[in-house]
């Protein structure tokens, strides 16, 4: 009678295996491999060899707390002659001398996380079960059956395995590209992420269903998402947009997202303290890429908070020019910076996979949770806002329109639509270099097209739509801020391309102007030095008119809040019919607000002298003018 089989030891071919499925910079001595990719194990039998026909080989692999073959937590496979494409597999690649070398292909459709492999050998009536080891799963970018799969290695090589980067801030006339140290395959970052998935509110609440969906990146990066804030959980970041620092470290501080995740997972998952957007989307991109996600930090300069959802930034001015902030939650950062993550979405429409927004800054709530996405970014440049996850947000973030109000007293007039405002050279890191790309054109089409205009009104359309079957009610929402309705938004960008007939032009054509102005910056400005200005203004009237121009500067945070008004003035200008002139305005600002480098952009409305941040505030200039 043969001898029962039994196994000395197991070899995970650790190097080899992780060589072939690039993780063996994580680690050569743990096994960590990649899901729809086969891996090789060598089994060393005590007294003889593995008897085809005659030894019965059953393999097993468990994950989490309660492995179940329905929920995809475990799988129980028998040793085949060929391996079966798409679902778990194990076959023999070679036979004798005690050993048997056994190759096992994880499912491409796969939970990832940390697995334990067993076998069962059975002879006759008698089994035994032995324990090989455990090893990791992660998603798999260079499969085409995966999920995440991205048919383009020079940009798996920079979304996966790239390990640095840059995080650009400033504002959209000075970028400035900031080092970042992602580290994703530091030894001990697959285990934090790993970790900061079973800190989840998801996986409290139900460990068994969350489990159960850690195979769809969609799942997994909403919830990695959530995580890096910790304004619903312990998730990893703190916010702070003050000014005080001094019971954690300042945003600006950091350079690399390893020393946040280690300490976040040593202090038993307390929150680290402080971090802002670029700071949460590095961390996250780091998360992402360890887990076999396509990521990349985005930057997107003139950023849209919309508190609204009705795609329109409302500011208030009073008639000094100050900016008031108790008027409107709405706001404009100067930067903001979210996540791109690369996946199929199974659940959208065909052709809206591919690079999807997400946004781990907590700005506001997604199903009561705060965290954003994943949004596609073809959706949102094709205004499909019905589309999940998001996608309001997010298209008001790169192509909301700006209305500029100002207050008198208990009333308010309607200055000016801008459409051209939100959203500008959107930047990320370029494939295989240290160059800035421009993306803008992703998410939107060309400003001051008809296509531009077009899409902002199915948008729009959208939205209502989709207001109106989300309410409560049963009362219609309609997307009207003060008055403003989408159809006086459509013609914003240029009422003499597009004419809507019967609809209220919200901007009069420029044919209709009767004044002309135009700033200058008279010199180069320095730091602490007055700022020469010239007004170039000309009456365009044959008839004699009075200008009166009201200057007011004020600094303006970060976010788009405005700080303290340091300086206002007033001016007469008495023009002549035709008459052009020329007037000087010096400005002098001496303050401990680190600017750069002004930078002048004149509009028909209004004047702002922009200064570049170092990431806290800057100034305005604003100079509202009266025409009699």
């Amino acid at each position: 009678m043969t001898q029962a089989l039994e196994i000395a030891y197991c070899d995970l071919q650790c190097q080899k295996n992780n060589a072939l499925h690039h993780t063996d910079e994580i680690s050569d001595n743990r096994l960590i491999v990649r899901r729809g990719q086969p891996f090789l194990i060598a089994l060393q039998f005590k007294e003889r060899e593995f008897i085809e026909g005659s030894d019965n080989i059953i393999f097993a692999v468990e994950t989490g707390p309660w492995p179940d073959e329905a929920s995809g937590t475990k799988a129980v496979f028998l040793l085949r002659k060929a391996l079966v494409r798409r679902a778990w597999s194990a076959a023999v690649q070679s036979n004798g001398d005690n050993a048997l070398m056994v190759v096992i292909m994880p499912s491409s459709k796969a939970i990832i996380g940390q697995y334990t492999l067993k076998v069962q050998i059975t002879k006759g009536s008698k089994a035994t079960t032995y324990k090989l080891g455990t090893f990791v799963l992660l998603f798999n970018t260079w499969c085409a059956d995966d999920d995440v799969f991205l048919d383009d290695e020079p940009k798996r090589q920079e979304y996966v395995m790239n390990d640095y980067g840059f995080v650009y801030q400033g504002n959209q006339n000075w970028i400035s590209p900031c080092p970042w140290n992602f580290g994703q395959f530091e030894d001990d970052i697959i285990d934090i992420s790993l970790r900061l998935l079973d800190k989840n509110l998801n996986y409290l609440q139900d460990a068994f269903k969350d489990l159960s969906h850690r195979n769809n990146p969609v799942y997994v990066s909403r919830v990695v998402c959530a995580m890096i804030n910790s304004n619903d959980d312990n998730g990893v970041l703190q916010g702070n947009w003050g000014e005080d620092y001094s019971n954690g470290v300042s945003p600006s501080a950091w350079n690399g997202s390893t020393a946040i995740l280690r300490k976040w997972f040593k202090k038993d998952c307390e929150p680290v303290k402080y971090g802002q957007c670029w700071v949460f989307a590095a961390v996250m991109c780091t998360v992402m890429r360890s887990l076999g996600i396509p990521t990349r930090v985005v930057t997107n300069f003139d950023s849209a908070h919309d508190t609204n959802n009705n795609l329109i930034i409302d500011e208030y001015y009073d008639p000094t020019g100050k900016k008031l902030e108790k008027e409107s939650h709405d706001s404009i950062w100067n930067f903001h910076v979210w996540c791109e993550c690369w996946m199929a979405r199974k659940d959208l429409p065909p052709g809206y996979g591919g690079w999807q927004v997400l946004d781990p800054t907590p700005q506001e709530t997604s199903n009561g949770i705060y965290c954003c996405g994943p949004a596609s970014v073809r959706a949102i440049k094709e205004g499909e806002l019905h589309l999940h996850h998001d996608g309001p947000f997010v298209f008001s973030m790169v192509n909301a329109d700006c209305v500029t109000w100002t207050i008198y007293g208990t009333k308010k007039e309607k200055y000016f639509c801008d459409p051209h405002t939100i959203g500008r050279r959107i930047s990320t890191k370029s494939v295989g270099t240290d160059d800035r790309e421009d993306i803008t054109h992703t998410y939107k089409y060309d400003e001051g097209t008809i296509e531009e205009r077009k899409v902002f009104q199915k948008a729009l359309q959208r939205l209502s739509r989709r207001s109106i079957k989300m309410s409560s009610n049963g009362s219609p929402y309609s997307p009207i801020s003060n008055g403003f309705s989408p159809n006086d938004v459509f013609n914003g960008v240029s009422p003499e391309r597009v004419q809507l007939p019967g609809r209220e032009q919200p901007n009069r054509p420029l044919s209709d102007a009767n004044l002309f102005l135009k700033f200058k910056l008279t010199e180069s400005p320095q730091l602490g030095q007055t700022i020469n200005l010239a007004l170039l203004s000309v009456n365009l009237l044959s008839v004699a008119k009075t200008l009166k121009l009201s200057f007011s500067a004020q600094t303006l945070k970060h976010k788009g809040k405005p700080g303290v008004q340091f300086w206002k003035d007033s001016k007469y200008i008495d023009m002549g019919p035709k008459e052009g002139k020329a007037n000087y305005i010096n400005l002098t600002i001496v303050s401990a607000i680190h600017c750069i480098l002004p930078a002048l952009l004149g509009y028909l409305h209004q004047s702002h002298i922009q200064a570049v941040p170092y990431l806290k505030e800057y100034s305005r200039l604003c100079i509202h003018i009266q025409f009699h």
